[in-house]
């Protein structure tokens, strides 16, 4: 009898813990959830120093917007960049659900070697929660700064211009001599 008598505690403690995980669970669910893309694109210029883009998409994947956004990418040291245009940080009043904002600025290097950058990080308040959320953007593979890269031979128009036509005369009667040499499909459905 006393197992009787716990019974319904028990499924009441049971259905509590029910209850509190799923309205965890639904709060989780109805938050912004921010994603984002760091890219960088490298350029060498003629004075020999490289020039790096680096542009970052935030994108608010979630179900309800957030408030107070801001980026900081300030993983980049003073002594090996110079910033050219642009900052490296950026705040938003507020990015909505299914929204995306972008964020570009613009470096130079003049110090040669790899570089490993760091993810930029952003912050955002949600309206359920006192304390600032934090994302990190996706990492980027090590940049090879001012990096010597082999020379890519250029087709020579000299040599097409003067073997051009030889080339186009060989490739016709290659192509007229296989056409009478194979035999047609139709000479095989006479044998």
């Amino acid at each position: 009898m006393a197992t009787s008598i716990y019974a319904p505690h028990i499924l009441l403690s049971i259905f509590s813990i029910i209850i509190l995980f799923a309205s965890s669970i639904a709060t989780s669910v109805d938050s912004p959830f921010m994603v984002a893309h760091k890219k960088v694109s490298l350029s060498r210029l003629k004075s020999g120093s490289e020039q790096i883009s680096v542009s970052i998409d935030i994108y608010n994947k979630g179900s309800s917007t957030g408030y107070d956004l801001s980026l900081d990418d300030n993983t980049w040291p003073q002594d090996t960049f110079d910033l050219i245009s642009g900052t490296p940080s950026k705040t938003w009043e507020k990015l909505e659900s299914g929204s995306i904002v972008t964020h570009s600025f613009v470096l130079e290097s003049k110090v040669k070697g790899l570089f490993h950058a760091k993810p930029a990080v952003i912050k955002f308040r949600i309206p359920t929660k006192a304390s600032l959320q934090e994302a990190y953007s996706t990492t980027l593979l090590p940049l090879d700064i001012l990096a010597d890269k082999p020379q890519v031979k250029k087709l020579d128009i000299r040599l097409v211009a003067s073997y051009g036509s030889l080339i186009s005369v060989v490739s016709s009667v290659a192509i007229f001599a296989y056409l009478i040499a194979s035999p047609s499909k139709s000479s095989k459905k006479r044998r």
